[in-house]
């Protein structure tokens, strides 16, 4: 079972945002650092998986999305970059390994509660996440918003504050001293 808790974190990488007044992403609706604060599934193995989002950092260009993952893996920061495609414009995105993620609720500001589903092993997972911009902050009405949409499932998760999350957004909003 140790393999699944290390293949499932994988599948929790990204997110995106609809615009309600347009129907479709921008770049400035989306784009930025975002930090995990909730998890919550039906199924335990996905709660259970040492190696934990913490933030992701996000650029849509086009109909792709683009996204920096920190990672805490037993202790120590991992980041990886994935790129996914949109499939429609209600804000679900497809990446590799059979991953979909769609937006379900957020005010693009402060909050966004994602369901991420991912094929393994011949199964369906089903993953709702909740995530905030700033590195302190919950955000109240997001969530309560996601403690809402969770209220009927059994297993629920609020996240630690880490020091990856922190890591990634300074990494993410340094400018490249490679580019003028």
């Amino acid at each position: 079972m140790s393999g699944a808790a290390e293949a499932l974190p994988t599948a929790t990488l990204v997110t995106g945002t609809v615009p309600l007044a347009s129907g479709a992403l921008t770049s400035h609706c989306i784009g930025g650092f975002w930090r995990e604060v909730g998890v919550a599934s039906y199924q335990s193995l996905v709660l259970m998986a040492p190696k934990r989002v913490e933030g992701l950092f996000l650029t849509l260009n086009g109909s792709n999305l683009t996204v920096k993952v920190a990672y805490n893996s037993s202790g120590s920061c991992e980041i990886e970059r994935i790129v996914g495609s949109e499939i429609d414009t209600t804000g679900k995105f497809a990446f590799p390994g059979h991953r979909e993620i769609h937006v379900l609720d957020t005010d693009y500001e402060g909050y966004a509660i994602l369901r991420v589903s991912l094929m393994w092993r011949g199964r369906n997972f089903h993953v709702l996440k909740y995530f905030t911009r700033s590195l302190e902050d919950e955000d109240r009405l997001g969530f309560w918003r996601f403690r809402e949409l969770t209220a009927d499932t059994g297993l629920y998760l609020a996240a630690r504050p880490g020091r990856c999350a922190e890591l990634l957004k300074e990494v993410s909003l340094t400018p490249d001293p490679g580019l003028h």
